[in-house]
C-alpha cells in the first residue's frame, strides 16, 4: 500500500475529531431500492442472499401507488418498493435507472434539527420533516439530496415501538431460507460523473459534517486499460462510510464509465455487507445461486503470506479454501481484511455487492484493486463495454 495512502488511513480517530458533530448519526436505518417488481426482487433477496420476510406495505394496507417489502437479516434492513401505474415517479426512476438504490436512509435522534443543519448548508430538500404514527407510537422522517438522484433520509424512531414504519404490517410468510451470516452494512460507494468527486467531497464535508479519511488516484487505481479515483467519507463516530468514485482517462472505458452510462447518472455502485464467517457465508451464497467475480490467479494466493507483514501469523483462515471461493485478502496497520464482490445483481452493469470480513483492518483493500479491477474488466470484455 502506498504510504500517502498509510497516512490518510491511520490514525482515524484523530482524523475524527476535526468531523463537526452538528449531524450525529447512529447508524444505517434501511436501504430502499427502486425496482420493476418488487415482489419478485424480494424473493430473489431471500432466496439468494438470506434475507427474512419483515414488513409489507401495498394496496391491502391503503397505499395506492406503491407497494413495498422490507427484507431483514440480523442489522441490515432493505425496502424493495415498486410503481402501481405508470405515471409514477417511481416507475419513472426504474426506467431510466433499471432497478438501483434511491434512499439510503440514516438513524438520528432528531430528524427535525438533522434537516434543519443540513439544509441551511446548502442540501436540496426532499422531503420537509414529516411525523407518522400509528398505534405503536409516531416516526419522523425528512430527506436530502445527494449526489444523482440519491436521497439520504433521516429517521427518527425513539418515540416508535412497532417493528419498522407507520403504515407497514407484519409480512407473515411460510418461506424464509435460512441466513447466509450477513450482519450490517459496512460501507456504501457511490459513483459521479468525470470531475465531480471533489465536489461531492466538500459537500458531504460541508452539508454533512463528514471527513475525507482515506483517498486514492489514478496512480494507486489502475490496470493497463483503465482507471478511476476515489475518496472516502466517513461520519464523525465512523459508523457511516462513502467511499466516492469518478472515471479517471484510461486506453479504455472504466468501470465506472460503464455504470454512468447504464444507471444513466450517477448512483450508488455498491454495498458492502459485512460477515463474521466469510468462507461460510460466500460458500452459502455460491450454493444458492449468488455470482461472484472470477478467481483471481495462483500467483496472487501464492504471495499472499507476504503480503500480510507482521498480520501473516494471524491468519485463521486456510488459504486453500479462501482461493476455491476466490477470497480476496490484504492488511493493513492495523489488521488483515477478507473481501469478495458478486457480479452485477440485475441486467444492467451497475448494483453490486461486496462481501467482507474484518479482522482488525480499517482500509478498503487497496492491495486487491488490480486483482479486482482486471476481474470486473474480464467481466467488460464479454459485454463488450471495456
Amino acid at each position: 500500500m502506498a504510504k500517502d495512502v498509510k497516512n490518510v488511513e491511520y490514525g482515524l480517530e484523530k482524523i475524527f475529531e476535526g468531523a463537526q458533530d452538528f449531524l450525529p448519526l447512529l447508524g444505517t436505518d434501511y436501504v430502499e431500492f427502486y425496482v420493476g417488481n418488487a415482489k419478485q426482487a424480494a424473493h430473489f433477496y431471500k432466496t439468494a442472499f438470506g434475507f427474512q420476510s419483515h414488513s409489507y406495505a401495498g394496496l391491502e394496507t391503503g397505499v395506492k401507488d406503491r407497494a413495498s417489502y422490507v427484507l431483514k437479516q440480523d442489522k441490515i434492513r432493505i425496502v424493495l418498493t415498486t410503481a402501481l401505474k405508470s405515471d409514477s415517479p417511481i416507475g419513472e426512476h426504474v426506467k431510466k435507472h433499471g432497478d438501483g438504490v434511491k434512499i439510503v436512509a440514516l438513524w438520528v435522534e432528531d430528524a427535525r434539527k438533522a434537516y434543519e443543519e443540513t439544509t441551511k448548508r446548502g442540501a436540496k430538500s426532499y422531503m420537509e420533516p414529516t411525523v407518522e404514527s400509528d398505534e405503536h407510537g409516531e416516526v419522523v422522517r425528512a430527506g436530502i439530496y445527494t449526489y444523482g438522484e440519491t436521497v439520504h433520509m433521516f429517521v427518527e424512531r425513539k418515540n416508535y415501538k412497532g417493528d419498522f414504519l407507520p403504515g407497514f404490517v407484519k409480512w407473515e410468510s411460510d418461506y424464509n431460507p435460512e441466513p447466509t451470516g450477513l450482519k450490517f452494512i459496512d460501507h456504501m460507494v457511490g459513483n459521479v460523473g468525470w470531475n465531480e468527486m471533489n465536489t461531492w467531497v466538500k459537500w458531504y464535508e460541508d452539508v454533512m459534517g463528514f471527513v475525507n479519511f482515506l483517498s486514492f488516484d489514478d496512480k494507486q487505481i489502475h490496470t493497463e486499460y483503465s482507471a478511476l479515483m476515489s475518496k472516502v467519507m466517513s461520519n464523525g463516530n465512523g459508523r457511516i462510510k462513502f467511499p466516492i468514485n469518478e472515471p479517471a482517462e484510461g486506453n479504455k472505458k472504466s468501470q465506472i464509465e460503464e455504470y454512468l452510462d447504464f444507471y444513466e447518472g450517477p448512483g450508488v455502485q455498491h454495498i458492502a455487507v459485512a460477515t463474521d464467517d466469510i468462507l461460510k457465508t460466500v460458500a452459502d451464497l455460491r450454493s444458492r445461486g449468488v455470482e461472484f467475480l472470477s478467481v483471481p490467479p495462483q500467483s496472487y494466493y501464492d504471495l499472499v503470506p507476504g503480503r500480510l507483514g507482521e498480520f501473516d501469523h494471524e491468519l485463521q483462515e486456510d488459504i486453500d479454501k479462501l482461493q476455491k471461493l476466490g477470497i480476496m485478502i490484504d492488511a493493513d496497520e492495523e489488521g488483515y481484511l477478507l473481501q469478495i464482490f458478486t457480479k452485477p445483481v440485475e441486467d444492467r452493469p451497475t448494483l453490486f455487492f461486496e462481501i467482507i470480513q474484518r479482522m482488525g483492518a480499517k482500509g478498503f483493500g487497496a492491495g486487491n484493486f488490480k486483482a479486482l479491477f482486471e476481474s470486473i474488466e474480464r467481466e467488460q470484455a464479454l459485454r463488450g463495454t471495456l
